[in-house]
């Protein structure tokens, strides 16, 4: 027993030994060095995820989060605006760099984002209350809030404070306001009528009933539309890059298929119409064609997927999806943070007085046109497009 006793010793003292010795060695021992300068067995990525300011005008981008509404960022006919989103945008135009936009659902994924260092600045006015992060830019200072960038981002913040003074934000409201209103879009306004006696509401009647089959609709219905977007100016521009009489996006166009070089033909601007009409009334199959108009409508105004918002909110709260009767308040509605916060709601805030005055007007004009103007749903012209000919030659 003794014996053996001693030998456990032995080896207990050994294996203590040869453990000190490998300790000692790689203590002594020399870090290795990669032929780029970084140790062997060190994580070679930085501590730290965000780009200082040289890093972010190197690469040609500035990342941005924030969250959806009307000061912050929305969406408006394919071009983002919000006080802060156009800001952010000059700031970045200052650097001559990109602005790429991340929408976060709310503050909290805000914070969390920037602190890992997902974005460069997070354009938001934010309480400072948040450690590891640095307050800068714009400021509102009665409630004590600020954007943000990383505690490690000094020299951004730097930045920002350099460039920025208070006069700005009213100056970019003003300029947000003028380009949401009529003054920012450039048209000669003619009378919505041609000849009430004569029943011609337009020198493009025949436009619209040619094409109107295409999008299933009354072609006084598409004349109307006009008016409201163009007034009947084939040469109506707006500054967000709206085209001809019915307002067409380049974007559209690409996706309908109309060479941008047409844009301002009136029978291709209104052929594309009505393929956009088809296709967007195409997203509402499930709705009564006597009610689709008018979300089609609210559709080519303001987007699709805003009025699908709206339409999930209905539903929600026990009303008809597909009767815009009981989906237009919600199209408002989606102008409080009460409704376009919900988690039901996957596309943010929307200028909903817009849109649901847009349809409003229109389907008041169109009732005004059907008085005076001979035509329908069926109006002698076949609903399946015709052969391209001499005078009818846009069929996308």
């Amino acid at each position: 027993m003794k014996f053996m006793t001693t030998v456990r010793n032995i080896y207990i003292y050994a294996c203590c030994l040869l453990a000190f010795l490998s300790a000692c060695q790689q203590q002594s021992k020399k870090p290795e060095m990669t032929p780029w300068g970084t140790t062997i067995g060190e994580d070679s990525l930085p501590k730290e995820n965000s780009l200082s300011l040289d890093d972010i005008q190197t690469n040609g981008e500035l990342i941005m989060l924030t969250i959806s509404g009307p000061e912050t960022y929305y969406d408006y006919h394919g071009h983002g605006m919000g006080a802060q989103y156009l800001l952010c945008q000059k700031f970045a135009d200052k650097l001559g760099v990109s602005l790429r936009v991340e929408i976060c659902q709310d503050t909290t994924e805000l914070v969390h984002r920037m602190q890992k260092g997902e974005g460069d600045l997070a354009a938001v006015l934010l309480p400072k209350k948040w450690k590891n992060l640095l307050y800068a830019g714009t400021a509102d200072p009665k409630s004590h809030t600020s954007w943000i960038v990383r505690k490690d981002g000094k020299d951004l913040a730097q930045a920002l404070n350099n460039w920025y003074h208070p006069g700005m934000i009213e100056k970019i409201k003003r300029e947000e306001q003028f380009l949401l209103s009529t003054a920012s879009i450039t048209r000669h306004v003619y009378a919505p009528m041609l000849n009430r006696a004569g029943g011609v509401i337009s020198r493009y009647d025949h436009l619209f009933q040619q094409y109107a089959p295409l999008a299933r609709w009354d072609w006084r219905l598409l004349a109307a539309q006009c008016y409201q977007e163009s007034t009947f100016d084939p040469k109506a521009h707006s500054w967000a890059g709206a085209c001809g009489l019915m307002q067409i996006m380049p974007s559209t166009a690409d996706h309908v298929g109309l060479p941008r070089e047409n844009l301002y033909d009136p029978e291709a601007n209104i052929a594309c119409a009505a393929k956009y009409i088809q296709e967007l009334s195409g997203f509402f199959n499930e709705v009564p064609a006597s009610e689709r108009i008018y979300f089609v409508l609210a559709s080519y105004n303001g987007g699709h997927f805003h009025v699908r918002d709206a339409m999930a909110l209905a539903h929600r709260d026990g009303r008809d999806p597909r009767r815009w009767g009981d989906v237009e308040p919600y199209i408002l509605k989606l102008s409080s943070p009460a409704y376009y916060t919900l988690p039901i709601v996957k596309h943010g805030y929307m200028r909903g007085s817009e849109t649901v005055n847009y349809v409003r007007r229109i389907r008041e004009r169109w009732n005004q046109y059907r008085g005076v103007a001979k035509g329908g749903f069926s109006s002698g012209v076949s609903t399946v497009p015709e052969r391209a000919k001499r005078r009818y030659k846009w069929h996308l």
